[in-house]
């Protein structure tokens, strides 16, 4: 079934074959054990057009002792920091805002709001990872983000203004309840910013490598917008971005008034996709 509107799922998006955890690194006296293969059968949903893939793993598998780290890219830093000097700039932001990463990694992006006196905190799930955050004095909470950790959050006094995810939508098996999550969170006037692999650029450049088991969902705009839709938020305006290949940034709010308008170039992009097929 659709991991998005729970219709059932018959199209084959693209079959791969089998491949084992593509993070999940043997240590050595692993070498002489069986690896577990799955099947990267990626489907598309005929009803809300996500692309997704079967969940094999659980979270807690592939992401609670993470390999990964943020800051070992110079690129990802200044993406991260241009990001920050954009955002609190465009949307006025300062010491009576709160600013909440989902998948803060390793304090990357959070210390950049740090530097400038605006309280953040970052919520990971890899408590090795997020050790390194609070030694660069990154206030760290240690858990899957859904809907009981925004509740969990939002009675701590952390309601945000600004939600940031980068990298993260994209690898939530249970959609539904991590953005519910984020309408939770989500102060009244907030606003919510998240950066996926753009599924248009994927079918473009056949970028077949970027599809793997941590990966459960493939996104583009039209399919997105229909996620945030179900739960009572809209997308107001998109950024495509060069990192991973070709990203999208969206922005989406509360769905209510007053609220901002969607911007020409999310006008733009939804009627490039719509041209190009991602609507049928």
């Amino acid at each position: 079934m659709c991991r998005s509107c729970g219709a059932m799922l018959e199209h084959t998006f693209v079959d791969l074959g089998m491949s084992p955890l593509a993070n999940s690194y043997l240590k050595p006296e692993q070498l002489n054990r069986m690896e577990p293969f799955y099947p990267l059968h990626v489907y598309v949903c005929a009803k809300c057009w996500l692309v997704q893939l079967e969940q094999f793993s659980t979270p807690h598998e592939i992401f609670s002792d993470y390999a990964y780290f943020s800051s070992f890219s110079d690129s990802w830093l200044a993406h991260a920091k241009a990001y920050a000097d954009m955002i609190v700039e465009r949307f006025s932001l300062g010491e009576n805002s709160k600013v909440v990463e989902i998948a803060s990694n390793d304090g990357y992006l959070l210390q950049n709001f740090v530097a400038r006196g605006i309280p953040a905190l970052g919520v990971e799930p890899a408590a090795n990872v997020a050790d390194v955050a609070r030694k660069k004095g990154i206030n760290t909470k240690v858990a899957f983000f859904g809907e009981k950790t925004a509740l969990d959050l939002a009675a701590e006094g952390w309601s945000a203004n600004l939600i940031i995810g980068n990298n993260v939508l994209a690898h939530v098996p249970d959609l539904n309840d991590f953005v519910r999550g984020l309408k939770v969170l989500l102060k009244p006037a907030g606003l919510i910013t998240m950066e996926f692999p753009h599924l248009l650029r994927l079918m473009e450049q056949n970028q077949f490598d970027t599809i793997y088991h941590e990966h459960f969902s493939y996104f583009s705009f039209l399919s997105v917008e229909q996620v945030f839709a179900r739960h009572g938020m809209k997308l107001f305006d998109a950024e495509e971005l060069p990192t991973h290949g070709g990203s999208l940034r969206i922005y989406a709010c509360h769905d209510q008034e007053p609220s901002p308008t969607m911007t020409a170039r999310a006008r733009e992009l939804k009627w490039r996709e719509a041209a190009a097929g991602f609507g049928r």
